[in-house]
Parts: C-alpha cells; sequence; structure tokens
C-alpha cells in the first residue's frame, strides 16, 4: 500500500522534481495569492462605488478587453523572444499597475473611470504575459512532463484562490480594499526573482520564430486547419464567454441573493479554490489528456454551476462550490495540455494566445451580459445560463473530438504549413 501511495505521489508531482520549475511553483502561489486577493478586492470597490452589477460586469470586460484584442501578439512575442525576459518585463508592469490602484484608493481619490483604465492596463499586460508564461511552462519541463506540468500550475492557480480571498476578505473587514491592491503590487517580486534565479542552461527552449510577414494571419490558420485544436479552442471560448464568469457572478449571488457580503464571497472562492487543488491533483495523476475527459469534464462543469444555481441557502452553495472548483480546474489544464502537446513548436505561442483569447477574452462580451442579467433579473440566471453553455460545449465536443481520438500525442506535427514568408 505504502509503495503504492509513492508510486502515486510520484506520478502526480512529476513536474517538480525539475529545479527551475519548482522555482517557479513557488513564485507562482506568491503572485497569485495576490492576484486573488485583488480579484475580490476590485469587485468589492466597483460594487462600494456604484452598486451595479453592469458596472462590476464593464469592468471585469474593460480588464479582459485588452487579451480579446492583444493576446495574438502576446503568442507571436512568445514564439520569437526569449520568454524569460518578456515575463520579467509584463511581471514588472503588472506589479507597478496594482501599486497605482492601491495608491488612488488608499488616498481616497479613486473614481470608476480610473478603475476602468486601470483595469484596462492590467488587460493589456496580461494578455502579452499570459503566452510566454503558459509556453515558458514547455521550456522548463519539456514535453513528457506537460501535461502534469499545466496541471500543476493550474493546482497553484487555484489553491492560491484558496489563500488569496480568504486574505483578502480578512483584509477588506478589518482595514479596507486599497491595501489588497498594495500586498498584490509586492507579491510580482517573487515571479520577477524567479525569473533570474532560473538556470539557462537547465531549459528546453523552442524555436524562435524569425520575423516575417503575415505570422498572425498564420498563426489562426494553423490552429484552425487542425480539428483537435479547433473544436478544443471553440469550447473554451463557449465556456469562457458565460460560464467563467466568476468575478461578476459570485459576488452578486453573495451580496443580492444572500446578503452575505464579503465574508460569504471570500468563503464561496476559498472553497471553490479548495475543490480545485483536489480536481487538479487527480488530473495531474491521471496521466495524458484525452478528448473523451475533456467533455465529460466541461459537462460536469455545467451540471456543478447549475446546482449552486438553485441552491435555496447559502450553506447548500458552500458545500457544492468543490465541485466547481475541481469542474474548472479539470476543464481548464485538459484543453490547456491539449493545445500544448498537439502544436508544433513554431505555433506553440500563437496556439496559446489563442487559449488565452477563448479562455479570458472572451470576458467583454460574456461579462456585461451576465453583469446586467445578474442585476436586472437574478444572479442565479445569470449562472444558469453560464451552466447551460459548459453543457452546450461539451455536446459540441462530443460531436467532434470523441469519434476522432482518445489520447492526444504530442506528435508536433500538422497537415498545415506556413506560408513561405514565415520560414
Amino acid at each position: 500500500m505504502n509503495a503504492t501511495v509513492v508510486a502515486v505521489a510520484r506520478r502526480t508531482f512529476a513536474s517538480l522534481r525539475f529545479r527551475n520549475y519548482r522555482i517557479y511553483f513557488v513564485s507562482q502561489i506568491i503572485s497569485f495569492s495576490g492576484t486573488w486577493m485583488q480579484s475580490i478586492a476590485l469587485a468589492w470597490l466597483v460594487l462600494q462605488l456604484t452598486g451595479s452589477g453592469t458596472a462590476l460586469g464593464t469592468v471585469m470586460a474593460a480588464q479582459f478587453l485588452p487579451t480579446l484584442l492583444l493576446a495574438p501578439i502576446g503568442g507571436m512575442l512568445a514564439d520569437r523572444f526569449e520568454k524569460r525576459r518578456l515575463i520579467i518585463g509584463t511581471q514588472t508592469m503588472a506589479g507597478l499597475l496594482a501599486l497605482a490602484l492601491g495608491v488612488i484608493t488608499l488616498t481616497g481619490v479613486v473614481e470608476l473611470w480610473m478603475v476602468y483604465a486601470l483595469a484596462a492596463g492590467f488587460g493589456a499586460v496580461t494578455a502579452l504575459d499570459n503566452p510566454s508564461r503558459q509556453t515558458f511552462v514547455m521550456e522548463m519541463v519539456g514535453p513528457d512532463d506537460i501535461s502534469n506540468a499545466v496541471t500543476l500550475n493550474s493546482v497553484v492557480i487555484n489553491g492560491a484562490r484558496v489563500i488569496g480571498p480568504a486574505v483578502g476578505g480578512v483584509i477588506i473587514a478589518t482595514v479596507g480594499v486599497g491595501e489588497c491592491f498594495v500586498v498584490n503590487g509586492f507579491s510580482y517580486i517573487a515571479v520577477v526573482t524567479a525569473m533570474f534565479l532560473i538556470r539557462k542552461d537547465q531549459l528546453h527552449p523552442s524555436a524562435r520564430s524569425a520575423r516575417a510577414p503575415r505570422q498572425l494571419r498564420d498563426g489562426f490558420r494553423y490552429a484552425w486547419a487542425d480539428p483537435t485544436l479547433r473544436t478544443t479552442l471553440v469550447m473554451l471560448a463557449m465556456i469562457g464567454t458565460f460560464t467563467f464568469e466568476f468575478s461578476t457572478t459570485l459576488p452578486m449571488l453573495a451580496e443580492f441573493t444572500f446578503g452575505a457580503g464579503p465574508t460569504g464571497l471570500a468563503i464561496m472562492t476559498s472553497l471553490m479554490g479548495v475543490g480545485a487543488v483536489v480536481g487538479g491533483l487527480a488530473i495531474a495523476s491521471a496521466g495524458p489528456p484525452t478528448a473523451a475527459r475533456l467533455v465529460v469534464v466541461a459537462a460536469g462543469f455545467g451540471v456543478a454551476v447549475g446546482l449552486i444555481a438553485v441552491m435555496p441557502t447559502i450553506e447548500l452553495v458552500y458545500l457544492t462550490m468543490p465541485l466547481v472548483g475541481a469542474a474548472s480546474v479539470a476543464t481548464i489544464a485538459l484543453s490547456n495540455a491539449t493545445l500544448q502537446l498537439k502544436s508544433d513548436a513554431r505555433f506553440r505561442g500563437r496556439v496559446m494566445s489563442l487559449f488565452s483569447v477563448a479562455l479570458i477574452g472572451s470576458t467583454p462580451i460574456g461579462g456585461p451580459i451576465v453583469g446586467w442579467l445578474g442585476e436586472h433579473v437574478n444572479p442565479r440566471v445569470a449562472l444558469l445560463v453560464g451552466a447551460a453553455a459548459a453543457l452546450a460545449a461539451a455536446a459540441y465536443g462530443w460531436t467532434q473530438l470523441a469519434p476522432r481520438q482518445t489520447t492526444v500525442v504530442d506528435t508536433g506535427r500538422t497537415t498545415f504549413e506556413p506560408t513561405a514568408t514565415t520560414r
């Protein structure tokens, strides 16, 4: 029995045997704890300023609209330049923006338009940062361990969801929202420090694309030409637009439906993070991603979100949030690993930029819609729309992916060839 437990543990945490990834792993725990703290503080700041669910959805849209517009450029940069240096630059800028938000909040001069502007700034930095960070994981661990590393990275993000909102809720309740932004600003130092500690001779650098015309177009064409990449991205777009709108739906559910305040929101978000950690660890030990597994977890995600929408008491919502967290991290991890394993190294940055567009850049479309539904109809209806979107994505994925394959294999090949100008 002990030997079995040890074997499962080794399989679950396989990527941590790489020194570079261990350093990165720890830095992400610190940084994302600050990010989740800021997320809950930003939502609460907007509700304090406006009391409007529509305004909250609009702020989230302002934060994620740059991803829709700029992520492909971030992907192109990730394919052309050293990812470590790009990450240092983007994380430094994100830290400065967080400190600026903290200063204007603490000094009492904050207005809604300022929140919109800084949210858009965060979005622009994230759009340029995400493709580099996503593909840098591959360079730290190599293709054999990418599925495990991506999943552990998702565990970190969602483990931080437990720490960040819990600490943020306490800070908001006892001190105020401005301090949350300041703490997040300093948390970015961890990632920047980690990038300087990374040993370049232990990396598996991808071949860089040379500067050439039509690189963005070729990236889109490449992703659309492969059925697995195309279907995974379409599923993510459906889920990202309406289901992953928790920054909008959960504050409204806590405040408008149950009157639970920031404490209730922090508990919901933290419990979701607990479930995400458990679900992520299960996925990390499960081996390479499969099309059937991706479809199943997307369907499970829809069911779980539907359950929290109909729960009559907040206590029952608390009990259901771990299921939402487990299904959400499984959906993200499986789709991320699928896209990275299926992508040619020449296009991986641009493919992962489309991952960001589908999952995050879709928020400017879904955020205001979900926010309006939550404010003018009911937060439960907004959640039910998200549940329906996830179930529809699962149905679409089943019709497209399941008949084609069972296991995603890193072949590094595709029938698509770039135009001559990109070679």
